[in-house]
């Protein structure tokens, strides 16, 4: 049976550097990154090895882009989400971004990902508050204001999801904009 251990994530919008170095540590106890979980990440036990990790965000990946990492030295780790990708390599290998025009890329398409989460989220809100006042008014049945009012209230918790880390990758592409 293998040894399996979780660790939680800082989450890749605002703690991507960090998260990748956690893994790498632990890569060199012999813990080897297996799989991203919900909050963490899911390591196996196996040989120490001094690796590296990059993390890439590509929705619809194919085969050509898999291909174009591992002929640069860098093997596929896990997916989750259908567009976060983690990569493991020796150390020393060249990184996967080396320069700021594609490192900016890759936070653009992550944020927009994350954008169009948090605006349908936004909208489904804008919605229920209109609900809510309608109900207010008495066009609606007062039935219907409180379904809307925790629906909107649960709706909130839910825009927290994808609404932070789009301002976080809002506030990373300002600061390497700025570079």
């Amino acid at each position: 049976m293998k040894e399996t251990k979780y660790i939680l994530s800082g989450g890749t919008a605002f703690a991507e550097k960090e998260d990748l170095q956690k893994l790498s540590d632990y890569a060199k106890k012999g813990w080897l990154l297996d799989r991203m979980v919900f909050f963490g990440y899911e390591l196996k036990k196996g040989e120490p090895q001094d690796l590296i990790y990059s993390l890439d965000f590509q929705k619809h990946a194919d085969d050509e882009y898999f291909m174009l990492f591992e002929e640069a030295g860098w093997q596929h780790v896990c997916t989750t989400g259908h567009a976060t990708h983690i990569f493991s390599a020796p150390r020393g290998t060249k990184p996967i971004y080396s320069d700021i025009e594609t490192i900016i890329d890759k936070y653009k398409r992550e944020k927009h990902f994350v954008g169009k989460a948090a605006l349908s989220i936004l909208v489904a809100m804008v919605f229920l508050l209109l609900f809510d006042i309608m109900s207010l008014y008495g066009w609606l049945p007062e039935a219907a204001g409180t379904i809307s009012d925790i629906l909107l209230v649960a709706s909130i918790g839910l825009l927290i999801v994808p609404g932070l880390p789009y301002l976080a990758y809002q506030r990373k592409l300002k600061k390497l904009r700025n570079i």
